[in-house]
């Protein structure tokens, strides 16, 4: 536990740094009292660590696996927690026209992989791929609760928002709780609420001083979430010559030219889901679809660091 001073007024930073859920997990509250502090950030950790449980593949006992192993076979039934992040994951695969999605296939068992001499043409591999891993191949039933994945060989994972979902849940926590104030850094991505010790805003660079170097670091992120979502670098060979390119690994084309991709919206669930999404969009329709949608807002850094912003948003260079 460090506790970092502040001399303007009684009220300090108490962090907590820990590994949950595969990532770096910073936990900052702003607080008068040590051993107070200290109880909170272990109840926000219980809560990351039930959150984890619940959504884990590597779980034998889960709502997720059950559904797993019953793709193509039943519906299953499910908690209610379970079955709305479900439900809000397909909304945002929708709203994305498929580049959120949450559903992959389990393992290649394409008989060319197999058997080499009975290769599967083209066409129907993308066929059987597309079957597989589609979020319109699942089924909720919301009167009986239940999930159904309509093909054998489908699965469902949350690693694209489980971390965004248990800050918001570990926020809660501490919320109900009597912390007034204070910064979730799940892996670089921030969530925050009220305000420093000094009564000013969360700005990303305050609530990530390792991100204060970056041209939106001064951007005010009270009562917000930020998930920066970095496009990979990718390397094809030309004439024996390795030149740098941004490849969609589904179909070989390029994607885009953006570096980075950072979303501002008021929980951490939803910024963690859009984040990604809008890489594989490119500039354009990336701020076209955030544009349209209320309390959400993006910042994309392309390869020659040109900034572009959604609306209602301002970066000072």
């Amino acid at each position: 536990m460090l506790a970092v001073k502040n001399l303007t007024g009684a009220s300090t930073i108490f962090n907590r740094e820990v590994r949950l859920m595969g990532n770096r997990f910073e936990i900052s509250l702003v607080a008068n009292d040590h051993i107070w502090a200290l109880a909170r950030i272990d109840s926000a950790i219980s809560e990351i660590n039930r959150v984890e449980k619940l959504l884990s593949t590597f779980n034998e006992d889960s709502s997720i696996n059950a559904i797993n192993r019953n793709a193509g076979v039943q519906p299953v039934r499910v908690d209610a927690e379970t079955f709305r992040i479900i439900d809000r994951a397909i909304q945002i695969s929708s709203l994305t026209d498929g580049s959120f999605d949450i559903t992959y296939n389990a393992v290649n068992t394409d008989a060319d992989d197999m058997y080499p001499p009975v290769a599967i043409a083209p066409a129907k591999k993308l066929k059987k791929k597309i079957i597989l891993t589609n979020y319109t191949n699942v089924v909720l039933n919301f009167d009986a609760q239940t999930v159904f994945l309509k093909n054998k060989g489908m699965r469902i994972g949350f690693g694209a928002i489980s971390r965004g979902y248990a800050a918001d849940r570990a926020k809660y926590i501490l919320q109900m709780e009597g912390v007034s104030s204070g910064v979730i850094n799940a892996g670089g991505d921030l969530l925050t609420w009220g305000l420093q010790p000094d009564n000013t805003p969360w700005t990303i660079a305050t609530a990530d001083p390792s991100q204060a170097n970056q041209p939106y670091a001064a951007v005010n992120i009270s009562n917000m979430a930020v998930a920066t979502s970095y496009n990979t670098e990718k390397y094809t060979s030309i004439n024996n010559i390795k030149a740098k390119t941004d490849i969609n690994p589904e179909n070989g084309f390029p994607v885009s030219k953006i570096e980075s991709v950072s979303v501002i919206t008021p929980g951490a669930e939803l910024a963690d889901a859009m984040a990604t999404p809008i890489i594989a969009m490119g500039v354009n329709a990336g701020l076209y679809l955030i544009n349209k949608l209320n309390q959400i807002a993006c910042i994309i850094v392309d390869d020659h660091a040109r900034v572009y912003t959604s609306k209602n948003i301002s970066v000072m260079m």
